[in-house]
């Protein structure tokens, strides 16, 4: 099919992305040469610049070639937003490794499972998250621990306050016992650099084809599938946000460094292409560690000039409903971007009343690194489509037999580009691709003469939380390892704040079991936005002749509760 989009493209958009055959350090090269001088990172009020980043990451990576792993061996990180992150992500790829982002959220359950498909054999982990490593760790190839705590790179007195606060005041810091012993050593991070500084680093022979990430997403088996990515598709993804977002860059004085407000997590894709596209251009990224706290929130925010917001729905809402959101000087913000899940037409319509600038609506999926369709800058209403193709991106929509329909017809959208991923990790690939390339994303949708998707469906069983997949599969097999229940089926309800949120229908095996116990067992091995919140008893489960659940049926009786 031609591309029909690039035609309504803005002005100053390029229809077409070239490719650079380079892995990401030739891009770490050339922004910390040209941005030296410039800030890159603050967090909690704290500023480094590219060059001094520059020169961390390759302490971290000098330390990490001294390890004597294998070029390409996978290196965890579980932390939330904080100084720490971009050092340890740069220098690791610096020292040609490949990079697992765990949700720092994770149960001992949900981390033993990735660190385990990935092989991972590092992890720097923030110190609030060890308790949970510890219960699991003996249980993989894990066999070197770097821990950090939350001020490590807050400076001596601030970051010590920091930490007594963490520890004795909010209670945030779970006590273990983390210790070498003779399956793994133990590390501290300001170790690290001190050591790394006194190390010699070598640069490594990377690749564009070579991997550079290995991201968890849901699975519908009950597992979290791993996404291979490689240097390509990240320096892609990048140049093609870069690309839609240029004549926003021309509008933006000269002497002026754009701000970007990182309030999504950095392991999660979208995130962490923002940052690396933040890197690329020479922005500074104001880094939030806990969205959550809006009173803080909003006062980073007040703190300086900012120009991208990009966030959930949720976070624009409770921004919206803050007393003090009307204190903030929105004057130099250029964009508000919707990551991780859509934004409501309520919302969207609240955001540019308050603001004066639409949230722009897009989509995109991990294994597509978060790039895929995006509504043109230029358009003021919500129009409830989720744009249309980005330059280097080929869009079409498909019937069951991978036929390619005609505009207007609905069916599966499919979707190719330098971005796309070429393979999953540990798992058969039949099937998640066309027989020409294109990755079946399960999303059923439509084209219009002029190139805008609008999405009628999720994939069948997906719920999106606050932007965060939750497969079904995965709470069941949980909620099902309860001696009392008999069999159980989730699906999505509609949230009002979350978009989604989780419900469970269950059958008792044990006439006692109670709705509480239900939840408190979810809590022990599934992060908190899996949980469900509804929880509905019921007689048997609608099934068909076969005997598969009907969860259709279900969702059916979900919605008329």
């Amino acid at each position: 099919m031609e591309k029909i989009w690039v035609e309504n493209y803005p002005k100053g958009v390029v229809s077409e992305i070239s490719a650079t055959n380079h892995s990401l350090l030739e891009l770490f090269d050339s922004s910390f040469t040209k941005f030296s001088q410039d800030e890159f990172i603050t967090n909690m009020g704290v500023t480094y610049t590219y060059a001094q980043i520059d020169e961390m990451s390759k302490f971290v990576a000098a330390w990490i070639q001294g390890l004597s792993l294998k070029q390409g061996s996978v290196i965890a990180i579980m932390m939330p937003n904080v100084n720490q992150y971009m050092p340890i992500v740069i220098g690791a790829l610096r020292a040609g490794m490949v990079l697992t982002l765990v949700n720092p959220l994770y149960t001992a359950r949900e981390l033993r499972h990735q660190l385990n498909d990935s092989d991972a054999k590092t992890i720097f982990i923030l110190t609030p998250f060890c308790a949970v490593l510890e219960k699991i760790v003996k249980d993989t190839n894990v066999n070197t621990i770097i821990t950090s705590d939350i001020g490590d790179m807050l400076g001596t007195v601030k970051g010590k306050i920091v930490d007594l606060a963490a520890r004795y005041v909010k209670k945030a810091v779970p006590a273990h016992s983390l210790k070498s012993n003779s399956q793994y050593k133990v590390h501290d991070f300001k170790s690290v650099l001190k050591k790394g500084r006194r190390m010699s680093y070598t640069r490594p022979q990377a690749a564009a084809k070579d991997v550079a990430l290995l991201n968890y997403t849901g699975g519908t088996t009950g597992k979290a599938k791993g996404i291979v990515i490689s240097h390509h598709n990240i320096e892609i993804a990048t140049s093609q946000f870069e690309a839609w977002f240029q004549p926003v860059y021309d509008g933006v004085d000269n002497d002026k460094q754009m701000n970007t407000i990182v309030a999504l997590p950095l392991y999660h894709i979208f995130a962490f292409v923002v940052s690396m596209l933040g890197l690329r251009v020479g922005q500074h990224l104001t880094l939030i560690t806990n969205p959550r706290d809006i009173d803080g929130f909003i006062k980073t925010l007040k703190s300086r000039p900012f120009h991208l917001l990009p966030a959930v729905n949720t976070l624009y809402q409770a921004l919206l409903a803050h007393p003090q959101f009307k204190t903030i000087d929105f004057s130099e913000l250029k964009l508000s971007i919707a990551g991780g899940m859509a934004a409501t037409p309520e919302t969207a319509k609240k955001w540019l009343q308050a603001t004066g600038h639409p949230i722009l609506e897009g989509w995109g999926m991990s294994e597509t690194i978060g790039v895929g369709t995006a509504n043109p800058f230029t358009n003021k209403d919500f129009n409830g489509s989720i744009g249309m193709p980005l330059p280097g991106i080929d869009i079409n929509i498909r019937d069951e037999d991978e036929n390619v329909l005609e505009i207007g017809d609905v069916g599966e959208i499919c979707i190719k580009g330098d971005n796309v991923i070429l393979s999953y990790h540990n798992i058969d690939n039949a099937g998640f691709f066309t027989a020409d390339g294109y990755l079946k994303t399960g999303d059923i949708g439509t084209m219009d003469d002029k190139g805008y998707i609008r999405i009628f469906d999720r994939k069948k069983d997906l719920i999106i939380v606050s932007g965060f997949n939750v497969y079904p599969n995965e709470v069941e097999n949980v909620i099902e390892g309860h001696p009392k229940v008999a069999e159980c089926s989730v699906v999505g309800v509609d949230d009002e704040l979350q978009g989604q949120s989780v419900k469970v229908f269950v059958v008792k095996a044990d006439p006692s079991l109670t709705k509480d116990e239900v939840l408190q067992f979810c809590k022990e091995d599934l992060t908190g936005y899996k949980c469900p919140r509804h929880v509905e008893f019921i007689d048997e489960l609608p099934k068909s002749t076969v005997g598969k659940i009907l969860r259709h049926e279900l969702r059916k009786q979900a919605a008329q509760t």
